[in-house]
């Protein structure tokens, strides 16, 4: 197995959880199998690595102020989150500035951070139209997957955060649904210019790994055809409610590969904390809002709520190494932990299998 096999946890050793210890015990929701294989690798106490995703905070599908922001980046510390997920697209800078906001006051050994690489932005007079953003930054992007591209990319990033290192980088939204570009012809740029480059960074030491950020399964498995990622950010693809082709195809290439999986999106965007909205683009499969409805009526019967079985569901597989929600909201981000720590009874997951609800073949928490 890959000597790198989850370095997020390694890298958050002794001095992030000298504090947390008192915190995070309870986060018991792997397999016994996971538990063991992690177990070899000498990193973090935690059978998952819990993180917050940074596109609410960059004004993902409604505007969201600094002060608020600023809340719930407290809100998550202060419940023991320590792995930070942002990117330059979210927001168009305006993500990653308010991170590193509250961020540059921590300890730098305290924290893991990931940011991402695939677009440079550049001073416009007012962010483009097209964008994902509610009053975004006033800069235009463009592509730019070579090997100059990021490290021009890191280097932007490190000024937006104000802090002098990042540990991850994700190669964001070389993927079929990224209707900007033709994915396949970037994906070789890519392959000859970030991949490369990335792994000389790692080797360099100035990254601790790197990945694809990714809203589909395949930019994945054909990174691992050709480079030597660490760690990939999976979003939408493994959830309560789509998780069939994950647990098919990606999970057992990646552990092949000793690849970890960090889990983006485990609610599909708000679905599964009751939001009539699926995932980023909006596009409601048929059946999935009955499909939560029985599986809401269960919880309930067990006592017990979606969104922790959704947050725990989600964190179960022995590839992955981290689940991050996003919110806007500190409650919420101390909800979201508190979530991990609820004990799901053993009938609650045999129900949703006997109903067909989850797949069989998907490992449950414990």
């Amino acid at each position: 197995m890959n000597s790198r096999r989850n370095f997020i946890y390694k890298s958050l050793q002794l001095g992030a959880f000298s504090g947390m210890a008192s915190i995070l015990p309870g986060f018991n929701i792997n397999t016994t199998a996971a538990m063991n294989s992690k177990a070899k690798f000498d990193k973090v106490p935690l059978p998952a690595n819990f993180g917050l995703g940074g596109v609410a905070i960059g004004n993902g599908f409604r505007p969201t102020t600094d002060e608020q922001a600023q809340l719930a980046l407290e809100g998550a510390w202060e419940a023991g989150v320590r792995f930070f997920d942002t990117s330059p697209w979210y927001g168009l800078g305006l993500s990653e500035r308010r991170f590193g906001r509250f961020l540059h006051n921590q300890k730098r050994e305290d924290y893991i951070l990931a940011t991402k690489v695939g677009r440079l932005l550049k001073a416009a007079r007012q962010a483009p139209g097209n964008n994902s953003w509610k009053d975004a930054s006033p800069f235009d992007y463009e592509y730019d997957y070579s090997a100059s591209g990021v490290r021009r990319s890191v280097e932007d990033s490190l000024q937006r955060l104000g802090i002098n290192s990042i540990d991850i980088v994700f190669i964001h939204d070389l993927s079929p649904e990224n209707g900007d570009i033709n994915w396949k012809e970037h994906f070789k740029v890519a392959a000859e210019g970030a991949m490369p480059e990335l792994t000389k960074m790692r080797e360099e030491g100035l990254i601790k790994g790197w990945g694809l950020g990714v809203n589909r399964i395949e930019p994945i498995l054909e990174t691992l055809k050709v480079a030597d990622p660490d760690v990939c950010l999976s979003a939408t693809q493994y959830s309560l409610m789509y998780h069939e082709d994950a647990l098919d195809r990606l999970f057992p290439a990646c552990a092949e590969k000793g690849v970890d999986i960090v889990v983006g999106a485990p609610l599909n965007a708000g679905f599964l904390a009751g939001i009539d909205r699926y995932n980023y683009w909006g596009e409601m499969p048929e059946g999935f809002k009955e499909k939560r409805r029985q599986m809401t009526e269960i919880a309930k019967r067990h006592g017990i709520d979606l969104i922790s079985a959704a947050l725990q569901f989600s964190a179960a597989p022995d590839v992955v190494s981290a689940v991050i929600p996003g919110t806007r909201y500190p409650d919420q981000a101390k909800a979201n932990v508190e979530a991990m720590k609820v004990k799901i009874p053993k009938d609650f997951w045999e129900e949703l299998v006997e109903k067909k609800l989850i797949s069989e073949k998907a490992p449950w928490p414990q």
